[in-house]
């Protein structure tokens, strides 16, 4: 099978949601004459609107396919249903469909934080980015290739009437498991849901306009003597009267994680309103360590 590049799909000359680039595997259920298909590949750009990326594999323009994708610094996956806008030459471009507002929160808060990174960081990942891409692509071509020449020569079988007709039972039968397999593989994207549908997520940003009392971490000596320094990431689950009710660590050096959770532990919010009443809700909150 060799992929040919698919008719662009109502493709508009100007995007709502600048893409931001990106470098993190990514993984798309496709379904397959009703059979659902495993494709690996690696994510070349993001926004709330969609992702750019490589896949080892052929898709159509109008396809539909599950993503599921892990972002820098965000503890949980993001996973949703998306259609294939274009494919050429193994790059694809994909349009996220009825993506969820936490879904978008934790896209806009690892765009927040791309964009707090200094601009020579970003140019050295882009370069990083770009040589990836080409190994990618070069590495998806090779597999497709070699799964060309190993095909065996087709050979004529005949079959007999009753086998014509067994032949036909299996088939339909793996069409009806492939499709159950596809629906249940829909079904665990959507229940799978990170946060219970009753507490709102909040950006970093807006919570951080928030906060009344703030209390800095201390930095641990064995720590500072090692030269141990930089960002822990926290998961925090915010009462409704502003105080931190849970925090759970998604990322950062484990000598800084305690000595984080202990402070951020003793931050206090301004509630947060929905409707007019105070709500609980849920937040990442990064606490930055440095030396000097």
């Amino acid at each position: 099978m060799s992929a040919v590049p698919s008719t662009v799909f109502d493709e508009t000359p100007q995007r709502l949601f600048p893409r931001t680039p990106i470098n993190v595997p990514v993984d798309l259920i496709a379904l397959r004459s009703g059979i659902p298909e495993n494709l690996p590949g690696r994510c070349t750009d993001l926004s709330e609107a969609g992702v750019g990326a490589v896949v080892a594999g052929e898709l159509a323009a109008g396809q539909p396919v599950a993503v599921e994708l892990r972002l820098p610094n965000v503890g949980l996956p993001v996973r949703a249903r998306a259609l294939v806008r274009y494919q050429s030459r193994f790059r694809c471009g994909l349009e996220f469909v009825g993506l969820s507002a936490e879904q978008r929160e934790m896209i806009r808060y690892w765009v927040y934080r791309s964009a707090a990174q200094p601009e020579d960081s970003r140019d050295l990942k882009k370069e990083d980015l770009k040589k990836e891409e080409k190994a990618g692509a070069a590495k998806a071509k090779a597999t497709v290739v070699a799964a060309q020449q190993t095909v065996a020569p087709r050979r004529r079988i005949r079959i007999g009437q009753r086998g014509f007709y067994l032949m036909i039972g299996c088939m339909l039968a793996l069409a009806g498991l492939g499709w159950w397999q596809w629906q249940t593989s829909w079904n665990e994207l959507e229940t799978r849901a990170p946060v219970a549908e009753s507490r709102l997520r909040v950006s970093p940003e807006t919570m951080d306009k928030r906060i009344v009392t703030k209390v800095d971490p201390i930095y641990p000596e064995p720590a500072r003597a090692a030269g141990t320094e930089g960002m822990v990431v926290l998961d925090a689950v915010i009462a409704p009267d502003g105080s931190v009710k849970s925090l759970r660590p998604v990322s950062g050096p484990d000598p800084l994680v305690q000595s984080a959770t202990e402070a951020v532990r003793s931050w206090k919010f301004e509630p947060y309103l929905s409707s007019g009443k105070a709500v609980e809700v849920e937040t990442t909150i990064a606490v930055e360590f440095r030396l000097n």
